[in-house]
């Protein structure tokens, strides 16, 4: 016979009053924004080396977009609310960012980071239909706004200081 397991609930409180952001969520988070800010600034004050820093920040935001998308994969599997077809719907969109990220660092500068752009900013229109039907922690969509606008920004000066 095999002992029994005591069922927890694996779910985050849905959007709990005054829950803060984890230290190590806090730490991760925005020290992933480090390489976008420093690649940034040296595609900006580095002029002489623009053509490593641009492509190398086009190369880091792939790599962070296909990361993020697969954050809807999880959130799929760990909701046991979610309707068949919108579980569906995270499964399929997350791979979609991996998708549209892996030809970016083999186009120009300024298509790799509108793709790129465009791509971080639908999966945020998608967390925040998520946080509609699925309990998710209350910290989630302001971090998860606060990186996608960092590295939105970050993309966009990258590709400005390359077209200098």
């Amino acid at each position: 016979m095999k002992p029994s397991r005591k069922a927890t609930s694996s779910r985050p409180p849905a959007n709990s009053p005054g829950q803060s952001t984890p230290h190590a969520v806090a730490w991760l988070g925005y020290g992933g924004l480090v390489p976008f800010v420093a690649l940034a600034a040296a595609s900006l004050l580095a002029p002489d080396h623009r053509s490593l820093w641009s492509p190398a920040l086009i190369a880091y935001g792939a790599v962070i977009l296909s990361f993020v998308g697969a954050l809807h994969w999880g959130f799929a599997m760990t909701a046991p609310q979610m309707p068949a077809r919108q579980r569906t719907i995270h499964y399929v969109w997350s791979v979609v960012p991996a998708l549209l990220a892996w030809p970016t660092p083999l186009l120009p500068v300024a298509a790799g980071a509108l793709i790129l752009i465009l791509g971080f900013v639908a999966h945020l229109v998608l967390d925040f239909s998520l946080v509609r039907t699925t309990p998710v922690h209350s910290w989630y969509l302001p971090l998860r706004l606060q990186l996608t606008a960092t590295a939105c920004i970050c993309l966009g000066l990258g590709a400005w200081a390359a077209s200098r």
